[in-house]
């Protein structure tokens, strides 16, 4: 298995920054790529940035030029850093892990989620 641990999120000002960390540890080798993901309240859940194990990046349309996902292999960390934030970004922000041998997005890994607030 594969623990997900989420930190950085908070309240911030429209335009403000924010970083936000996934120290993943356990059988980091079933780990194909790593991302974030985001759910607003009423909202489906939505794939913000996603980078697979080869460095490959992936963004949402309503992100690109502004957040920024990268990874720091000797920690075993992937961040996410958010700027000229909106209150659109408003939601939890959950990390996650693609199992290696998936047969469903159920065998994926997930953090526990943080909370991202954008307002003034």
């Amino acid at each position: 298995q594969v623990q997900l641990v989420e930190s950085g999120g908070g309240l911030v000002q429209p335009g403000g920054s924010l970083r936000l960390s996934c120290a993943a540890s356990g059988s980091l080798f079933s780990i194909n790529g790593m991302g974030w993901y985001r759910q607003a309240p009423g909202k489906q859940r939505e794939l913000v940035a996603a980078m697979t194990t080869g460095g490959n990046t992936d963004y949402a349309d309503s992100v690109k030029g502004r957040f920024t996902i990268s990874r720091d292999d000797a920690k075993n960390t992937v961040y996410l850093q958010m700027n000229s934030l909106k209150h659109e970004d408003t939601a939890v922000y959950y990390c996650h892990a693609e199992y290696r041998w998936r047969r469903n997005d159920e065998d994926d890994y997930w953090g526990q989620g943080t909370q991202v607030t954008v307002s003034s």
